[in-house]
Order: structure tokens, then C-alpha cells, then sequence
């Protein structure tokens, strides 16, 4: 199995994983609060079992990778393996799911601000996002320094749908400056503790956070053509 390097192991604290990790299911509790998590509470309209599946799945996402996170600071690493072949198919749950309830909400009418439609690009554009950034992670499964950065950004770079719904006036205002921008901080606090700590960015986070964060304006000019409209209407339809 490769290793980081023995300073890295040295500098690097392991509780940071776990904490990221209960940052990012913060925000999505922040933002999905008042119509998922909270929602008897504030009295929100009955959910579908599609969303309500949709919810569990993203759930257990965020919770599993706590988990692990946790399981690897306290040194079992043995459970943490055990753990991984449930994590892959709750990931695979997350790439069907997923879209599924992005389209939905799209045919619906759901929508945080911009038109339906358009805002759809946002949810499918995070889809790519994690497949990507899971797909390569489990491939470096036996690279603990690649693989475990790569699960953190396949949490932190979708949180722009969770941010998006947060119930702000200054974020509903900002629109998608502020749903990627925000999600963006979050990516960009992951290299400056990894900077801060090792005194390099690591490739893996490098290059995971310059593909979510270039993927946001290539989403935002995709929204707003002719050929995305089209085959979102396809989609919706």
C-alpha cells in the first residue's frame, strides 16, 4: 500500500478530515434544514419518496465519509477498508439518485432563484463533478494521500446546491456568484490547511479544486445556451 511521506504523517492532523467533513454536512444541514431535515418543524410541503430517498442517499454520503474520516484517525484502518465496498455503492446510489431528483425538481418548478432549467445545469454539473472526483479517489484507494483528499473534495465540491438554499437574503441576491463562491472558499480552506501543514498544496487537492471550480463558469456559460435549454427540456420532459 503507498504512503505519504513521513513528514507529511507527521504535520498533518488527521482530525482534519473528520472535521471537514462535519463542516461540509453543516452546510448541508443549513441548507436543506428547513425542507428536508427540519422540515415538521417549519411545516414545508410533503416531500416525494423520490426526494426522500434522494435525501437519505446524500445523507449517508456525507455521514459515511465522517465515518471513515473518524476510523482512520483512530488507526482502524481495517474497518475503514471493510467500510469501502458499502462506500462505492452509496456513491453509485448518489450518480442515480441524483440526477433523477435534479430533473424532477427541474419539471417541478423547484428552484433557489434562476429559471428551473437553467438552475438544473447546477445539480448535473455537481453529478460530473463527484463521478469524477470518487471515480479517481477509489481508483487511488491504495494511496491514502490522493485517495482521502479526493473523498473530501467529492463532498466540498457539491456543496453549491446546499448553499444555494440556505435561507439568506445576501445569498438569494448574489445568486450563482454566491452558491460557487461559497463552495469555493470552502475548496480553497482544504489547500490552505494542506499549504499551512505540509508547505506544498498536494497534486490531488490541486488539481480536484482547479477542476470544481473551473467547472462552475463552464456550467454558468452551458446554462445559458440554446443547446443546454434543449436538452434540458429533453431531460424534463
Amino acid at each position: 500500500m503507498g504512503t505519504e511521506s513521513s513528514a507529511a504523517r507527521r504535520v498533518v492532523d488527521p482530525r482534519f478530515y473528520t472535521l471537514a467533513g462535519l463542516g461540509a454536512a453543516l452546510i448541508v444541514l443549513l441548507g436543506f434544514g428547513k425542507t428536508y431535515y427540519l422540515k415538521l418543524a417549519f411545516g414545508t410541503p410533503a416531500l416525494t419518496p423520490l426526494f426522500h430517498i434522494h435525501g437519505l442517499v446524500m445523507t449517508t454520503w456525507f455521514a459515511l465519509f465522517i465515518v471513515q474520516a473518524k476510523l482512520v484517525s483512530a488507526r482502524r484502518v481495517d474497518l475503514h477498508k471493510k467500510l469501502g465496498m458499502f462506500g462505492a455503492l452509496v456513491a453509485l446510489a448518489v450518480l442515480v439518485v441524483g440526477p433523477l431528483a435534479g430533473i424532477t425538481a427541474a419539471r417541478l418548478g423547484h428552484t433557489p432563484g434562476p429559471p428551473p432549467l437553467v438552475f438544473l445545469v447546477v445539480p448535473m454539473g455537481d453529478m460530473v463533478v463527484f463521478a469524477t472526483l470518487v471515480g479517481t479517489g477509489l481508483w487511488f484507494r491504495t494511496r491514502p494521500d490522493m485517495h482521502k483528499r479526493l473523498m473530501l473534495l467529492s463532498c466540498v465540491g457539491m456543496l453549491a446546491a446546499a448553499v444555494a438554499r440556505i435561507p439568506l437574503e445576501v445569498i438569494a441576491k448574489a445568486g450563482p456568484l454566491a452558491y460557487f463562491g461559497l463552495t469555493d472558499l470552502c475548496v480553497l480552506a482544504c489547500l490552505f490547511y494542506d499549504r499551512s501543514k505540509t508547505g506544498k498544496v498536494h497534486p490531488a487537492f490541486a488539481w480536484g479544486a482547479a477542476f470544481i471550480i473551473l467547472s462552475q463558469p463552464l456550467r454558468l456559460l452551458l446554462g445559458g445556451t440554446a443547446l443546454w435549454m434543449k436538452a434540458a427540456q429533453w431531460m424534463v420532459s
